[in-house]
């Protein structure tokens, strides 16, 4: 059995095009994360507040908001089969985004626990569906040139960054009843640009393993188990994150320059991505985000009310987010080929933001009750320093391999 493999993307061919400048289908890529993320941007900072705003209590919320990865759990494996029996993953994405849309609309007259808990099971079911395969679509066009699927990804990042400034500012001017409708209206995008994508080709010539032969390799396990961890460390600041900053004093407004912090210098590592690969490579880039994931989380448990480390703090999303995801899918990518790699997408969303974002959300809810957001994100830190631990312990292995 041959030793696991993740090749450098630095070695892959250089872009004819001008730097940073899209054309045909990777358009049709960056407009789909522009919208998918453009509702993250909106949900993931806002949908928390819109619930405690109904009357739902901190632990409720958090099972509610968790329900975005409990799903992710299994929801991508159903998706990715289906894909892949079906030949269409195109098909498969388009079908979703309209169910995860026409799925949303109880939320208008929805207001108890068990109806609000129904309805947005059913959207993040539908909603969990699509990303996995866009990223295999994406890395399929990009074939050996996927360090410079940043430069694609970025387009998310910035439909995120300007709804979630857009929204904050916008709720602090107007009744968060409204914020419902303007989540439907990003839905409608995203399933209307899901007719954009153009399905993916299969190199039918390349070589790989079976799938189950590269699940028995332990460095596949140890790369999907940090990435878990990375996952659970960000579990407590999706969900909670913006609740934390209002209880101390916060606006909205405020929180979302916060969220919004983070993306710009998210953006920016995107667009340099092909270059920091080049020079280091995106194992060493993939390790480097947990140790800084360690420090971002206690300066967030501790220094909540000091905005100056609050804001840098926000910059290492940067690392935490950006590069950790670049360089994650770019592993995964490189170790599922051929034929197993929507499975491989599939089965890192499963794992990290599946698994890891749920017990992340829940553990963080559950620390939250009894210890606040110091104990939340105390958690998130000791996270990040495992994953980080992880990592070091089998980076022998990759290294002789990358």
């Amino acid at each position: 059995m041959r030793r696991c493999r993740h090749p450098d993307p630095s070695h892959s061919r250089p872009h004819r095009r001008r730097a940073g400048r899209l054309t045909g289908p990777a358009r049709r890529f960056a407009a789909y994360y522009f919208f998918y993320f453009a509702f993250v941007g909106v949900f993931s900072p806002y949908w928390s507040l819109y619930l405690k705003h109904l009357g739902f209590g901190a632990f409720d919320i958090a099972v509610l908001m968790s329900l975005l990865q409990v799903t992710r759990v299994f929801a991508p494996a159903l998706w990715g089969w289906l894909a892949d029996h079906l030949g269409r993953q195109a098909v498969v994405v388009r079908a979703a985004a309209l169910a995860g849309m026409l799925v949303f609309l109880p939320v208008f007259w929805v207001r108890d626990f068990a109806g609000m808990f129904a309805t947005m099971l059913l959207i993040a079911f539908f909603w969990s569906a699509s990303l996995p395969l866009v990223e295999a679509m994406t890395l399929g066009h990009l074939d050996r040139n996927t360090a410079h699927y940043g430069r694609i990804r970025l387009w998310g990042s910035v439909g995120f960054v300007l709804t979630v400034l857009g929204c904050g500012w916008w709720l602090d001017h107007a009744s968060i009843d409204a914020l419902p409708w303007l989540v439907l209206a990003l839905l409608a995008g995203i399933a209307a640009f899901a007719w954009r994508l153009p399905d993916a080709s299969r190199d039918t010539q390349i070589h790989a393993d079976s799938l189950r032969d590269v699940l028995r390799q332990p460095a596949v396990w140890a790369l999907l188990g940090a990435c878990a961890l990375m996952s659970v460390a960000h579990g407590p600041y999706y969900t909670l994150f913006s609740v934390y900053l209002a209880e101390h004093g916060y606006s909205k407004g405020a929180i979302g320059s916060l969220w919004a912090v983070g993306v710009v210098f998210e953006i920016g590592i995107f667009m340099v991505m092909p270059h920091l690969v080049a020079r280091w490579g995106f194992l060493r880039i993939l390790q480097a985000t947990f140790w800084l994931g360690t420090l971002r989380f206690a300066v967030i448990a501790l220094m909540v009310d000091s905005l100056i480390p609050l804001l840098l703090a926000q910059t290492l999303h940067a690392a935490t987010f950006a590069a950790f995801h670049a360089s994650a899918v770019a592993a995964v990518h490189q170790t599922f080929r051929g034929p197993h790699q929507a499975k491989g997408q599939a089965l890192y969303t499963s794992l990290s933001f599946g698994v890891g974002g749920t017990v992340g959300g829940l553990l963080g809810g559950s620390l939250y009750e009894v210890a606040g957001g110091t104990g939340a994100f105390l958690m998130s830190a000791v996270a990040t320093a495992l994953g980080g631990l992880i990592l070091a312990l089998s980076s022998g292995t990759r290294d002789r391999s990358a």
